[in-house]
């Protein structure tokens, strides 16, 4: 009866040291996760080692999380051991189509943690075969939030698991609140720098139109007055030509400050170009099709395009007429810059031949957009722009 006791005491202590052991590590992966949270600021890479912790701390073999903007229009940000099944194609089931997850999220319906939603991919993948689902068939999802606002969905699921504690639920919550924070707090930064760069380029134009662009001015002037008072004829020659590289230096100035600072963007980019054009002296005609609401970034990526499209066409293009034609429709807007200059050689799939041109290419990849280019020699050139909204 004594050593039974003793045993009895024992194995009691040993499962209690191992439940505070576990508990230790799960606070220890709480706080690096927290910790994580607070200082990285590349949000995917955030999002995929957040999901790694928090599915080592749960025991929990699969996760993926789904961020949804304002539309209900959702993007797989992260995920970690997706069976093959969901992995076929490049991740297309889970990239593709409505589930109910987002329905109930879209609608309004999932607030908390749910405990159980039967998945609509897996079972796609295993109706269409796309590959095995290890058992996964349902998960556990709970909104990523900061306050009232909803920034996506955190999901997870293990083979053959049917049910989630109230404790794991609440788990999840924990660290699902501490992501949205993260999320709003790294909007909020990029939101700043956006911001702080505006400013800077503001700063930069108006300290160019007060120093520079000024003693050019005044450069112009000087030269202008300096030929009236001599008749040589060599010095008349090399005044006029002091005079034309003054000139010219003046209107790359004044372009400059309109790219820092461009006039008229506040009331678009169809009016800015039109305006940036007349200060290159071109011809411009611009056409506008469907109303024109865009967000920041995308209509200053069309504003930085249609600029360097101008410059183009007023220092290679040997013409100084220009069409610039806009076209909004609900799911994405097109822009199209034409001229009837020399143009030059260019085939499609050739290697672009400026750096201009391939920052223009740049700029439209950056927001998912296309970018198409056609010219033929003494036909002119074509670019054309398709940015998805």
């Amino acid at each position: 009866m004594y050593n039974y006791y003793h045993r009895f005491v024992f194995n009691r202590t040993v499962i209690r040291l191992k439940k505070e052991e576990q508990q230790f590590q799960k606070l220890n992966t709480l706080k690096t996760i927290a910790e994580t949270l607070n200082q990285c600021n590349d949000l995917q890479e955030m999002l995929q080692y957040v999901l790694k912790e928090l599915l080592d701390v749960t025991g929990i073999e699969t996760g993926w999380i789904f961020l949804i903007d304002e539309k209900g229009k959702y993007t797989l940000s992260a995920d970690y051991m997706l069976p093959p099944g969901l992995t076929w194609k490049h991740k297309q089931p889970m990239c593709e189509g409505g589930c109910w997850c987002l329905n109930q999220y879209n609608d309004g319906r999932l607030e908390r943690a749910a405990n159980i939603i039967e998945c609509k991919r897996i079972e796609d993948a295993i109706e269409y075969k796309w590959g095995e689902t290890n058992g996964i068939t349902h998960h556990a999802t709970v909104p990523l939030r900061a306050g009232t606002e909803k920034f996506g969905l955190l999901n997870i699921a293990s083979p053959n698991k049917t049910h989630f504690s109230e404790e794991e639920l609440a788990l999840l919550e924990a660290v699902a609140f501490q992501i949205g924070t993260a999320i709003k707090r790294i909007k909020l930064a990029e939101n700043e720098q956006s911001m702080a760069l505006i400013a800077e380029r503001n700063r930069l134009a108006r300290d160019l139109h007060d120093s520079v662009n000024q003693l050019l001015f005044s450069l112009v002037l000087t030269v202008r007055g300096t030929k009236e008072m001599t008749s040589d004829p060599q010095v008349l020659e090399m005044l006029s030509y002091m005079q034309d590289l003054s000139q010219e230096a003046l209107s790359e100035m004044k372009a400059l400050i309109w790219q820092l600072r461009p006039q008229g963007l506040e009331n678009g980019v169809a009016s800015a170009l039109m305006n940036y054009g007349k200060v290159l002296g071109l011809n411009l005609k611009v056409d506008v099709k469907g109303v024109i609401d865009l967000p920041n970034t995308i209509e200053e990526c069309l504003w930085r395009i249609g600029q360097e499209a101008l410059n183009n066409c007023k220092k290679h293009a040997d013409t100084r007429d220009a069409t610039i034609t806009i076209s909004v429709k609900e799911s994405s807007v097109t822009m199209e810059i034409e001229d009837t200059g020399c143009g030059f050689h260019y085939e499609e799939g050739q290697q672009i031949p400026s750096l201009g041109l391939s920052s223009m290419k740049e700029r439209a990849e950056m927001l998912n957009g296309l970018f198409e280019l056609s010219s033929v020699v003494s036909k002119g050139t074509k670019i054309k722009i398709i940015i998805p909204l």
